[in-house]
């Protein structure tokens, strides 16, 4: 942190934490560098029962926070620093998230108004011209638990009117599914580097849209609206 006051990163750090604000005794799941920070941030502070991964295949002892290993830590580095909590090896990953049981924090390359996210290509689905990660985890994430997204760069070319492919599943494609969506279902939150959205029903309608909840600090909101490619909900 910097002596004249916090970085933007700070303010993304502590908007990442709060989305896990509330989850309890829950597998907390943060992707990349800044959403693991938020992630740690929040079992040190207000959310003391999470059991947070320690990037790779144990979880974290929450009486002992801060053995942790830091990030960029060779395995060997890792090892001799960390306390472990429970073995978590990739086959009991689904036991959690099948039950609803866990809140993963992801990246989104786009993500439209309705949470629908993509990771997997950009353009035509039978011939994109960008290759990018694959569908990964985030088909069976946003259907079977809470899902919340990290955007470094915000950009009309990441909120975006439709997703080029959809990978994790959004409030209108939930609503479709019917039932069997209904369990686990929640795009919590979107903290990009210019604010915090959530997700409401605006009145008269009946699927929820992405709304502008904060804006960080030094932020105007006429910037979000105009770096987002679709109609915000905007508080009054």
């Amino acid at each position: 942190m910097s002596t004249d006051g916090p970085t933007r990163a700070d303010i993304c750090a502590v908007a990442i934490a709060e989305a896990f604000r509330g989850d309890g005794e829950r597998l907390c799941n943060p992707i990349g560098n800044l959403p693991l920070i938020g992630g740690r941030l929040a079992l040190a502070t207000f959310e003391p029962q999470l059991a947070l991964t320690d990037g790779f295949y144990t979880l974290v002892d929450p009486q002992t926070p801060d053995d942790v290993p830091p990030i960029g830590l060779s395995e060997e580095q890792r090892l001799a620093q960390r306390t472990v909590a429970h073995w978590n090896p990739y086959r009991e990953m689904f036991g959690l998230l099948w039950q609803g049981k866990r809140h993963v924090m992801m990246g989104a390359t786009q993500i439209d108004r309705h949470g629908n996210q993509n990771i997997a290509a950009i353009g035509d689905w039978h011939q994109p011209r960008r290759q990018l990660l694959g569908f990964r985890g985030a088909p069976g994430n946003t259907i079977n638990h809470t899902t919340s997204y990290w955007v470094p760069n915000h950009s009309p070319r990441v909120f975006v009117e439709a997703v080029d492919v959809v990978c994790g599943i959004g409030y209108d494609r939930a609503a479709e599914l019917g039932p069997v969506s209904s369990r686990f279902h929640e795009v919590r939150r979107v903290v990009s580097n210019l604010g915090v959205f959530d997700f409401v029903v605006p009145e008269g309608e009946s699927v929820a849209r992405m709304r502008l909840s904060s804006v960080h600090p030094g932020v105007p909101v006429d910037e979000v609206v105009e770096a987002t490619g679709f109609e915000l909900v905007l508080p009054a």
